[in-house]
């Protein structure tokens, strides 16, 4: 088993093809919020990402603006989504879906730390044989858990919790948003479900309305400052590899919540304010 000697967290993600509001494609995906993140909170880490080298040209600013903190891995074909924000809320279709992370991909990612953050796009994008390949080579785990709910098919994105119970064995930390969380649990997510989950660390996040934190069960609110009439994509990456970062850097996990809460409200009113000006 290696042993991971690196302070800071690695993040494990796939860039998107994003579309949004009919718009020019842009590069999305955890990669470019989890750089953003972890360069705002000066911490140390690195993002892995992959994409197809068809699409390099769309993130290849990604990669210069970031350097050494980000680096590719290849794959044949580069997820794509298209966004549509509409009345507060955003509706989502599935333009392509990439490659299933393979076990071989682990030494190419070239992982140092303890702590990895799996960012898949859709499930199956993290098989468990890739989580328990990980967990054996004496990594611990923190997981987006729209890899568990999202439907891995083409059009109107679908939640459902029809996922492999078995995923959820070699996690540590779970990130869900409230619609991810109930689509999960099939019902309101409460108490008694994060403890069933037999996880230690759950977020439950609610954009403006904070996030509620479960540790080992027991519920614990953080609130958030709300920042209106601004794009909100990509800041549940941002905040979650915040809040794994401090974790890794030994930071209590209400502590990291609340940092990783007020980190989310500064990128918004940044970008607010560049909209603004952009007008």
């Amino acid at each position: 088993m290696n042993q991971p000697i690196q302070t800071g967290v690695t993040v494990l993600g796939n860039f998107s093809v994003d579309y949004v509001d009919d718009g020019p494609p842009t590069a999305g995906g955890c990669p470019v919020f989890a750089a953003m993140a972890l360069e705002a909170m000066g911490q140390p880490g690195r993002v892995v990402a992959r994409l197809s080298r068809d699409d390099l040209p769309l993130f290849q600013p990604v990669f210069d603006r970031y350097g050494e903190l980000i680096a590719p891995l290849w794959t044949p074909r580069t997820s794509s989504f298209a966004l549509r924000y509409q009345d507060g809320g955003r509706r989502m279709n599935v333009n392509s879906i990439g490659e299933p992370w393979a076990e071989s991909e682990i030494g190419a990612a070239a992982i140092g730390t303890e702590w990895v953050h799996l960012a898949p796009l859709l499930r199956g994008d993290f098989p468990l044989e890739f989580l328990e390949a990980l967990v054996a080579r004496g990594h611990r785990i923190s997981l987006d858990g729209q890899g568990l709910v999202r439907v891995p098919q083409l059009g109107r994105l679908h939640l459902d919790g029809e996922f492999d119970r078995g995923l959820l064995d070699p996690i540590e930390v779970l990130k869900l948003n409230q619609e991810e969380a109930d689509a999960l649990v099939g019902g309101p997510f409460d108490t008694p479900t994060a403890t069933r989950l037999g996880i230690a660390e759950i977020l439950v996040t609610f954009g403006g309305g904070g996030c509620d934190l479960y540790l080992d069960g027991d519920r614990n609110h953080i609130p958030a400052r709300a920042v209106a009439d601004v794009q909100t994509t990509g800041t549940g990456d941002a905040f979650m590899v915040s809040y794994l970062a401090d974790r890794a850097a030994g930071v209590a996990p209400l502590d990291a919540a609340g940092r990783a809460s007020a980190m989310v409200a500064d990128i918004l009113e940044e970008r607010r304010t560049a909209e603004l000006a952009g007008q």
